[in-house]
């Protein structure tokens, strides 16, 4: 009987590890903007326009701190994800299906780098 579950290379491993080290500091640079975007105060410089048109920009203003925020929690989710992939090539796990116990195609991991079901077990889902 042969337990040795079948896993990545550490070579392997470390070409993952560096194309997610590369996403996590992407992932942190557009998490500060949309932050920034939703936190910030500035006057658009409405003030000499008419009392209707300034509602509604402050309407629309809203809306799209609303939806900054929401892609922030996004953003927030998928570099912890990134992070605990890191983890799983630090335990030698990395790209190893949950499900099935079969590795996850690299082409899949390349595009998804945070995959923890392969393709098959998606699927099912």
């Amino acid at each position: 009987m042969d337990d040795v579950k079948v896993r990545y290379s550490d070579g392997d491993l470390n070409e993952f590890k560096e194309i997610i080290t590369n996403k996590i500091e992407q992932a942190e640079k557009d998490l500060k903007l949309l932050q920034d975007s939703y936190k910030n105060g500035a006057d658009n410089g409405t003030e000499d326009t008419s009392p209707t048109f300034k509602s509604f920009e402050e309407g629309s203003d809203t809306m799209a701190k609303e939806a900054n925020m929401q892609l922030a929690i996004r953003q927030e989710k998928f570099i912890r994800d990134l992070k605990n992939a890191l983890i799983r090539i630090e335990n030698k796990t990395y790209g190893v299906c949950r499900v099935t116990g079969k590795l996850i195609q690299k082409e899949r991991l390349k595009l998804v780098p945070h995959a923890t079901l392969s393709i098959e077990a998606k699927r099912k889902q």
